[in-house]
């Protein structure tokens, strides 16, 4: 099957083009879905053979008006073949990049949120089935959601083997009862410590099976109250593939990995890598990176387990959060359920 470029656009391709979209079948303007509390609605259902190219979504809720962390009471969940299970669930905003049940405009390659004010959720990771796809959209907000929806697909048949894609979101609450008097100085609150087996670390994913990684966004919500330097980085990701427990992949920091320097607090967009929160003065309030491995996505055969540390090692107490996007090579039966939407939600300082 081929796959265009700009390079390449004038060769012909096989597949027949598709849309499933939100359009108002009696002709007129009211271009959208409606989806009560606590409602579940499925908005792709296809039977055949066929690749999901492009995802255009945007939401309000009735009466237009935006209901207070609706990004993170809204689920997402993509279905491939006739799994139990999806192999996508994640908060609606934090799937096309960005956490904090915040939208702001920002690009990257596979994943942009667009003007007005981020609102345009946009993602172009391909998305190939077999035999069937379905997505579905969970409404856990409190007031009926207004969706608005396209769905480009092509129905083509693969000569290939094919890796299934799947997004997975994590999120890590401070510990309440954690003590910064532990630290005699603040130097030893940043750098103190040794970690060589990330026993502790926060988790991006945790799978077995085969495929790639192609990366995440991380959020970051520095809730701490004092005032002096604190910089919730130096995080060092480490990687374990297939099982290996001597740490097969080692970074050097939280911002090394999102490959920016210098405690960045600049707001900066890139193909694969980008800040689209910088914090607040000293890095306090909400942080939110991108690091997407499109060019250099991470393989594995068996499986991988993709960490980093809260600050040095894990000494931090932040409010972490994530999704990583990856693919396999047969749909993840992940009977995870995904935390209770009042735990998903940003913390109150």
């Amino acid at each position: 099957m081929k796959t265009h470029t700009l390079s390449n656009i004038y060769l012909p391709k096989d597949g027949i083009r598709k849309r499933v979209s939100s359009y108002d079948p009696t002709g007129g303007n009211d271009d959208r879905i409606y989806i009560k509390p606590n409602e579940t609605k499925t908005i792709f259902d296809v039977h055949t053979s066929g690749l999901i190219e492009h995802i255009w979504m945007t939401e309000l809720n009735e009466g237009d008006k935006e209901e207070e962390n609706v990004l993170r009471k809204v689920l997402l969940k993509i279905y491939w073949e006739d799994s139990k299970f999806p192999q996508v669930l994640t908060p609606l905003g934090d799937f096309f990049g960005m956490g904090h049940a915040m939208s702001k405009n920002f690009v990257s390659a596979p994943l942009q949120m667009s003007p007005e004010n981020g609102k345009g959720f946009n993602c172009f990771f391909p998305m190939p089935f077999k035999k069937a796809a379905k997505i579905e959209i969970v409404n856990e907000g409190d007031t009926t959601l207004m969706l608005y929806y396209y769905i480009d697909y092509e129905e083509v048949k693969f000569d290939e083997d094919i890796l299934y894609f799947h997004a997975y979101w994590n999120r890590k609450l401070p510990d309440p009862n954690f003590d910064y008097k532990q630290y005699k100085t603040r130097q030893d609150f940043q750098f103190s410590g040794f970690n060589k087996d990330g026993k502790n670390n926060y988790v991006i994913l945790n799978v077995e099976g085969k495929g790639h990684y192609v990366g995440c966004n991380l959020n970051i919500d520095n809730f701490n109250k004092e005032k002096e330097w604190d910089w919730p980085g130096e995080g060092d990701d480490m990687i374990f593939i297939d099982g290996d427990e001597n740490l097969t992949l080692r970074g050097t920091g939280t911002e090394d990995y999102v490959n920016m320097a210098w405690c960045p607090r600049q707001v900066y967009s890139s193909l694969y890598h980008g800040i689209i929160l910088g914090g607040d003065e000293n890095w306090k309030g909400k942080i939110t990176y991108f690091r997407y491995h499109i060019l250099d996505p991470i393989t594995f055969k068996k499986s991988i387990k993709v960490t980093i540390e809260g600050g040095h090692n894990n000494n931090r107490n932040d409010d972490l959060s994530s999704t990583a996007y990856f693919y396999l090579d047969k749909p993840w039966e992940n009977n995870k359920k995904i935390l209770a939407v009042e735990d998903r939600l940003p913390l109150k300082y």
